[in-house]
């Protein structure tokens, strides 16, 4: 299994200590305190960059290879002040990615996708289409499942990445623009 990091370590590497080797300065989400990790220790999860809901599982990893090698300079571009077109596409690639496949990027899509789900379910259990559950679910209609928690809508994270890396190229257009 592979441990993709959602941050690339182009990226990530940038930010590395000055006076700590190889090392950058973190803090916990969960409970503030600092830490000093290596890049390479962070931003990461298990097959992060798969998705099984794309017929090519690791797409992204295609679109990163044309990127992260020429990132650092179109990074040195933007701090001149004279990015060129390419150094354009490069960051605004790198944003798209953080933008489709970060953690809090796939639970973002989730909500969205959610909420139309539940007002489908809803919308159809008006006009009568599930009819009502059977009698070990207490014979109810699906809003009143859905209303006392008996049934949920639980929308794979994945599902939004596969959406935003589907779209990634559009994200690149419009982050470059």
């Amino acid at each position: 299994m592979a441990l993709d990091h959602y941050v690339s370590q182009v990226h990530m590497r940038n930010f590395n200590s000055p006076v700590l080797q190889n090392r950058i300065y973190a803090m916990r989400k969960s409970n503030f305190k600092t830490f000093t990790p290596r890049s390479e220790d962070v931003c990461r999860i298990e097959e992060g960059n798969t998705n099984h809901y794309l017929t090519e599982e690791r797409a992204i990893e295609d679109f990163l290879r044309t990127v992260e090698p020429r990132y650092n300079s179109a990074l040195a571009q933007f701090r001149n002040g004279r990015p060129d077109q390419e150094a354009i596409h490069l960051v605004a690639g790198f944003c798209a990615y953080v933008a489709s496949c970060a953690p809090a990027a796939m639970r973002l899509g989730s909500g969205p996708l959610e909420a139309t789900v539940r007002s489908m379910a809803l919308m159809l259990d008006r006009q009568g289409v599930f009819g009502r559950a059977p009698a070990s679910l207490g014979n109810k209609t699906t809003t009143e499942l859905l209303a006392d928690g008996t049934v949920a809508i639980d929308v794979d994270e994945k599902y939004p990445q596969a959406v935003g890396i589907s779209t990634i190229l559009r994200k690149v257009a419009l982050f470059g623009r």
